[in-house]
């Protein structure tokens, strides 16, 4: 039966306990160190007497541990430093006898003999371990480097004929191969290389053995023989590896045969289809059978091959190498998506600059097939897809001088883009000033007027406007106002940019009707820009009287402090009536704000009437202004939510005390003021006492 879980208590405990507070107790209750007595011999009686103690010391750790090899080790070690070789040996000899198959025992064993120079020992115990243990390396290792420091050379090259029947690992016989080269016996070292390969016919002994006639043996003519063997004796799925034509083309390469290592290089390239087309037309199953590792050293090869050619071919040589592995990478990330815009863009620039006409054009025709869908969500694919065309028109009209394919191009584009979903206005503007380019402008009207009835942005009307503006078709810019406006009589700029066209002919009425229009318009986009351009109009005219009775009607309809400040500053100006009405007009705009209750709007006005009165009146009326400036003051009140309507606590805030506001409001503002006199007073007065009784204990 399942023992019920129980909730542990998780909550701090009362007392918290650091880290550094349990080390600082750990070392605190350490106990001290206590170093065993020196021991001090005086007579061969002692001394056996020590001898003793210490091996019933060992003794006794044997029998409680008697398959631990340390102890051993340590027992063999301390007769050793006695001189007692008998003993050791004993003491290894009875570990051999509870651990016969250790590989540790037999090092330690032979490495005894070794260092007090009992040679015919060690080979004996050498002997027994790799007869017993023939697939432990490193007793073969220790074995021939005592004979060889011994200098019994035989003996040595014995030992590795009995360690090669074993059939061990590479490294094995390259220590062999190696060791004949010390001894200046280049013949026997070959033969233990091609015994190697004999033994192990893979790619990697050929190339060790390659590399080996190359850089120790230094015999250039052997290590080109072996990479030929390696491509021709060996298997396909051995010989048809990328870093065996890499290390080959490199030997090559080093040894100055240039030709040799490119026709290397090449020959990989074809039959790995390297920057070749063909590596579009693999199956998966055949992508598949490549590994990870195998498609890295191919990539590495082919970059390698670049670098060569970089190094060491020509300049077209270099640009082709490069330029069909960008067209591989390309044709690779564009078949893998086919809508990938920014990867068409780059594929067909690199065709402007480096490929021919046919190339590049054969590239903007792919990437223009692939035609985003036509759902309405989907306009940002849309809108990456327009500039292929764009870009493919541009190509033909700037690069190919080709103005009636590019005129072509748009044509197409115009017909692909579903039209009754959404449109561009960019294309319909770029078609028709190709065709004023083209000096056909009776085309160019046709197309921006059906760019009209299926687009009708705004973008197509300006530039329409502008078109005709600059051949001075000034009844055909009405025409098309009057169809701006009629699409978009909210349109505050179109109003204006009509009334700056009538009036740059200098049809004033024409200018100003369009404004009473304009005004007159029940929704606006910017109505303050409307009303300003006709003042504006009006003054540059001459007309005060019409701006002042515009400025009326401008206040009837709203009281914003900026119309009341324009308004007293045109009255202020010289084509107004005067400083007296501007200043009039001020204080009407105060007394109306005052009842507004509107502080911010009432110190922009002050301010602004302060800078007239500076400009135009006297230091009399300046004062005047000044003293109805406001005092700020900070204040605090509660925020609230504005959905549940929760307190959300205090917040502080500025506020404006008007000296002519009267009311409550006023009588706390008094209160204040009374009260931090007061305090200042009482303050003062404190320091008065302190500084008295600072004099009196001074003088005592």
């Amino acid at each position: 039966m399942s023992r019920q879980g129980q909730v542990k208590n998780r909550a701090p405990a009362p007392i918290q306990i650091s880290a550094e507070q349990i080390l600082r107790e750990a070392a605190d209750r350490q106990e001290k160190h206590v170093l065993p007595p020196t021991v001090k011999i005086h007579d061969a009686e002692e001394y056996q007497s020590h001898l003793r103690d210490r091996r019933k010391h060992f003794e006794d750790n044997i029998r409680y541990r008697r398959e631990h090899i340390g102890n051993w080790v340590k027992y063999a070690k301390f007769e050793e430093e006695n001189k007692e070789f008998e003993r050791a040996r004993s003491v290894f000899e009875r570990s051999l006898e509870v651990d016969s198959r250790s590989p540790e025992l037999y090092l330690r064993y032979a490495e005894f003999e070794m260092r007090n120079e009992f040679i015919n020992h060690a080979r004996n115990i050498f002997d027994r371990g790799v007869q017993l243990l023939p697939r432990v390396d490193f007793l073969w290792y220790k074995y021939v480097y005592m004979e060889e420091m011994v200098g019994d050379i035989p003996k040595c090259r014995a030992v590795f004929e009995r360690w090669m029947k074993w059939m061990p690992d590479d490294n094995a016989y390259l220590a062999y191969a190696r060791f004949e080269t010390r001894c200046r016996q280049y013949d026997r070292a070959q033969t233990v290389m091609r015994q190697y390969v004999n033994a192990y016919p893979c790619a990697r002994s050929f190339l060790r053995f390659a590399k080996w006639a190359e850089f120790e043996n230094k015999d250039v003519p052997l290590a080109r023989t072996v990479f030929e063997a390696t491509l021709s004796d060996l298997e396909p799925e051995e010989a048809k590896q990328a870093w065996v034509f890499k290390q080959f083309s490199s030997f090559e390469e080093r040894q100055g045969e240039y030709e040799l290592a490119r026709v290397i290089y090449k020959h990989a390239v074809k039959i790995f289809h390297l920057g070749g087309s063909t590596t579009l037309k693999k199956t998966e199953e055949e992508k598949e059978d490549i590994s990870e590792y195998e498609q890295q050293k191919r990539d590495e090869l082919y970059k390698s091959y670049i670098a060569f050619e970089k190094k060491h071919g020509d300049k077209e040589g270099i640009e082709d190498v490069i330029l069909t592995r960008k067209r591989v990478e390309y044709n690779q990330r564009l078949q893998e998506n086919p809508q990938d815009y920014d990867g068409w863009f780059e594929y067909a620039k690199l065709e402007e600059i480096h490929g021919d006409a046919t190339s590049a054009r054969d590239v903007y025709e792919r990437a223009v097939a692939n035609v985003p869908p036509t759902a309405a969500g989907d306009k940002i694919h849309w809108r990456r897809y327009i500039y292929l065309w764009i870009y493919y028109a541009l190509y033909e009209e700037l690069s190919m001088k080709d103005l009636a394919r590019a005129s072509q191009v748009y044509q197409t584009c115009l017909s692909i883009i579903p039209h009754q979903q959404f449109s561009f206005a960019k294309i319909w503007i770029y078609a028709a000033k190709l065709y004023v380019r083209r000096q056909d402008l009776q085309s160019a009207r046709k197309l921006l007027g059906k760019a009209i009835g299926l687009c009708g942005k705004e973008k197509i009307f300006i530039e329409y406007i502008n078109l005709e503006l600059s051949l001075g078709e000034v009844d055909r810019c009405r025409q098309l106002y009057t169809n701006y406006l009629k699409a978009m009589p909210h349109n505050c700029k179109a109003w204006s940019n009509y009334a700056d066209l009538e009036k740059s002919v200098g049809e004033t009425d024409r200018c100003r009707a369009i404004y009473e229009l304009a005004i007159s318009q029940e929704a606006l986009d910017m109505p303050e820009m409307l009303w300003k351009g006709y003042i504006d109009f009006e003054v540059e005219e001459g007309e005060a009287t019409h701006a002042r009775k515009l400025y009326e009607r401008l206040l009837e309809r709203t009281g914003h402090v900026k119309v009341w400040i324009s308004y007293a500053q045109f009255e202020g100006s010289p084509i107004g009536n005067g400083v007296e009405v501007g200043r009039s007009i001020f204080e009407k705009a105060s007394d109306q704000l005052k009842g507004e209750g509107t502080p911010e709007d009432r110190v922009l006005l002050l301010d602004a009437w302060r800078v007239f009165e500076k400009a135009k009146g006297d230091s009399t009326s300046v004062a005047a202004v000044e003293a109805k400036m406001p005092r700020r003051v900070k204040r605090k009140r509660m925020r609230t939510d504005d959905t549940s309507g929760a307190e959300l606590g205090w917040e502080e805030y500025f506020d404006y005390h008007f000296p002519d506001d009267d009311g409550a409001a006023g009588s706390n503002i008094k209160i204040l003021e009374m009260a931090a006199k007061w305090k200042q007073k009482q303050a003062q007065k404190q320091d008065n006492d302190d500084s008295s009784d600072d004099s009196d204990s001074d003088a005592e």
